[in-house]
């Protein structure tokens, strides 16, 4: 439970004691009818703190589960996502991997063609 609700229900309990306490002890009864009626405030103010607390309580399952369902979307979109990511660097690796070969044969070409070159001008000497 969040700790503002919890001074929520702090706050509503000490009022609620400090408004029994005055109104019981300014009323014209006997000391037993006072105690009967400080004891019946006190449940009261018990019973509503538990509700208070009940609310706040339902208040922060409900939070924690739609953060955890959340987190459970945002980890799929993740997942997804690295897979993506995955492909693309596979598909560009064997794209490199094809050009280097073309590269290479170019030179190997172009270095032959040279070397043909250097032959056929030495023969000609």
């Amino acid at each position: 439970m969040a700790e503002r609700d919890w001074n929520l229900v702090k706050a509503f309990v000490v009022g609620g004691l400090i408004g029994a306490a005055i109104g019981i002890l300014f009323a014209p009864k006997s000391g037993k009818e006072t105690r009967q009626d400080i004891s019946l405030k006190a449940d009261e103010l018990l019973s509503k703190a538990r509700e208070e607390y009940e609310k706040a309580s339902e208040k922060g399952r409900a939070a924690y589960e739609a953060a955890t369902v959340r987190a459970r979307e945002l980890e799929g979109l993740a997942r997804e996502k690295a897979g993506e990511i995955s492909e693309k660097v596979s598909e560009l690796a064997a794209q490199s991997t094809e050009k280097l070969a073309e590269g290479s044969g170019r030179l190997k070409k172009a270095f032959d063609a040279g070397v043909e070159a250097y032959r056929e001008e030495k023969n000609k000497i």
